[in-house]
């Protein structure tokens, strides 16, 4: 069917394009005028706020920067100081004095480190002789640098006085074991104001751990990161400690940086357009920040996605006006088509409530007639079939009876014959408690513990007619013997045993009937210890139709009371092998708390 053909016979569909005309075209011309208005509002402000993080945070950095340029003066201006290193190169010093001096400088060095939580480690340094530092200070460390060889000594020597700013680096001169202490150093040379020869270095170590979680806190994006460089575009601060010391790699990014003098910028890394600010820091080093240019206009592609959404929204709401207006005409005959499809499939349960005076409430209510009328007829056969298939089990059953009286009377018929009149009249007095056990006995089941009485009886009957001995072992516990049964459901099982399994061994034989139960169901075993079956003979009873001759009678019976009286799951299974007997196992699923059958 053609979009043309579905939308001229449809009026349901008629009616929600009419909806949605109506209101996705004044929505759609609204949201694109929002959007364009919006989006240079959004591109606006994120700019101007990333700008405005940018300089409090090179604000915020000048300001530890300053820290350590104060503390650096401190030390650097203080005479007894500049006195203590002078003396300690000389020869007439005496000891007291001398430890005097050291005294001094490392309380001093303390008191200035404990003033100010930025100020993590001092030094004062001298290439020769004693050198002095605050808290963990390690002559042992020291020692182990020639300083000389120390790049931050030679740069402070160039910078003759001037500071020399390091980048984010672990300490090396304090604590015991591995550097731990992150620190950001400022060194220079300490001069003899009488001559300004250098005498010493001084180096303040700035607490690096503060510094960083400052930088980490910055947020440009999600995954924006902030960074600091030198005057020659080598990185000082970067939460990657690895990526300190290293010159900037990208060059569009480099030269934005170092030779651009705009505090905004746009270049491109790794295929994706970034965007770019910094600001000037104190010491002449420059904060810089990059971001995805996609992460900075996300509130854009927010109300992108709320345009899209409410667009979204008000076509669901067209097509949910217009689907309950034509329902409404429509729903009637869907609920009838519906129901009748459940009835094609197989479920007579399948009812219309369609309350109309209409066609459609007239064509309901014959619906459902005819349904009533189909379920009435259909539990009419399955009655039939059910007295169909009692009826047969009882011609069954009328077989079995006289089969098993014919061989009982022929076996007295044969004692007597021999004159055996003592075996023959206990055949008759067995055979006679056995039809009292049978006879007055109403309707076609009985219980565990009556069955069990019968098969006793059998028995005897069977050893005087064999003159043998067949033990019969039981056990089955008190509740199992309360559960009902079809008659002769275990005997034609007790007699397969005997006749095909331990007469056919020339000596006596055992048969075991052992019973369990539980609340699903009763499960019976009747084991014996004859001859037992061929592999052959038993996969070709396994795989005959129950109806089979292979079956016998007896058993034939057995498995269709099976079939007829107990639920899905019930069966009757034969396992055997030549030589070690024979088991017949039947498992009766039960059909309420009682156990048994319905009767």
């Amino acid at each position: 069917m053609g979009i043309y053909t579905l939308f001229k016979n449809r009026i349901a569909v008629k009616m929600v394009v009419a909806f949605l005309l109506v209101i996705l075209l004044p929505t759609s011309f609204t949201s694109i005028l929002f959007y364009v208005t919006s989006s240079n509002i959004v591109n606006q402000n994120v700019r101007e706020s990333s700008v405005q993080i940018a300089e409090q945070s090179a604000q915020n950095l000048s300001n530890i920067v300053q820290i350590g340029n104060d503390t650096s003066n401190l030390v650097y201006s203080n005479m007894k100081i500049q006195q203590a290193v002078l003396d300690d190169s000389k020869d007439g010093i005496g000891l007291d004095e001398r430890e005097e001096n050291n005294q001094y400088v490392t309380e001093f060095l303390n008191q200035v480190m404990y003033a100010n939580s930025m100020v993590k480690i001092i030094y004062v340094f001298k290439p020769e002789g004693t050198s002095w530092g605050s808290g963990t200070f390690s002559q042992a460390k020291l020692s182990q640098h020639s300083l000389n060889e120390l790049d931050w000594v030679n740069a402070s020597e160039r910078a003759d006085g001037e500071l020399v700013w390091m980048g984010l680096q672990y300490d090396r001169f304090s604590g015991a074991g591995t550097n731990t202490d992150l620190v950001l150093p400022v060194a220079r040379v300490l001069k003899d104001f009488s001559n300004m020869n250098n005498v010493g270095y001084v180096l303040v170590s700035l607490d690096g751990k503060v510094i960083l979680e400052k930088i980490k806190g910055l947020k440009l994006g999600e995954t924006g990161r902030f960074f600091v460089v030198d005057q020659t575009g080598k990185v000082m601060i970067d939460n990657n400690l690895e990526n300190v010391n290293k010159t900037i790699q990208n060059d569009a990014l480099f030269h934005h940086v170092v030779h651009n003098n705009k505090a905004e910028f746009e270049f491109e890394m790794n295929d994706e357009p970034y965007y770019g600010v910094k600001q000037p820091i104190e010491n002449g080093w420059t904060m810089v920040g990059i971001v995805p240019v996609r992460e900075i206009t996300k509130q854009l592609d927010d109300v992108q996605k709320l345009i899209l959404l409410s667009s979204i929204g008000f076509t669901a709401l067209a097509v949910v006006i217009g689907l309950f207006i034509a329902g409404k005409m429509t729903r009637p005959i869907k609920q009838l088509t519906t129901q009748m499809k459940r009835v094609e499939e197989g479920n007579l349960t399948a009812r219309t409530s369609i309350h109309s005076s209409d066609e459609i409430g007239i064509m309901s209510i014959q619906f459902n007639q005819m349904i009533n009328r189909i379920e009435q007829l259909l539990e009419k056969v399955r009655t039939e079939q059910s007295q169909k298939q009692e009826a047969e089990l009882r011609a069954l059953k009328h077989r079995i009876n006289p089969h098993f009286l014919f061989n009982t009377l022929s076996t007295i018929r044969w004692l007597v014959k021999f004159n055996q009149n003592k075996q023959a009249d206990e055949a008759l007095t067995a055979l006679n408690r056995l039809m009292e056990a049978n006879m007055g006995k109403k309707g076609p089941f009985i219980t565990v513990e009556e069955e069990l009485d019968f098969i006793e009886k059998y028995i005897d009957i069977l050893q005087i007619r064999y003159d043998s001995t067949f033990h019969l072992l039981i056990d089955v516990p008190r509740e199992v013997k309360e559960f009902r049964i079809p008659r002769m459901l275990l005997q034609p099982i007790v007699e397969n045993a005997v006749f095909h399994g331990i007469v056919p061994t020339g000596r006596a034989g055992t048969i075991s009937i052992s019973a369990h139960r539980d609340s699903k169901q009763v499960r019976f075993d009747i084991h014996d210890n004859g001859s037992g079956l061929t592999q052959t003979k038993l996969q070709k009873i396994e795989q005959a139709d129950r109806s089979s001759q292979l079956f016998g009678i007896g058993l034939k019976h057995v498995y269709e009371s099976v079939q007829l009286y107990f639920p899905g799951g019930s069966d009757v299974a034969i396992k055997s092998r030549q030589g070690q007997g024979t088991t017949v196992t039947i498992i009766l699923k039960k059909q309420h708390e009682t156990g048994g059958v319905d009767v």
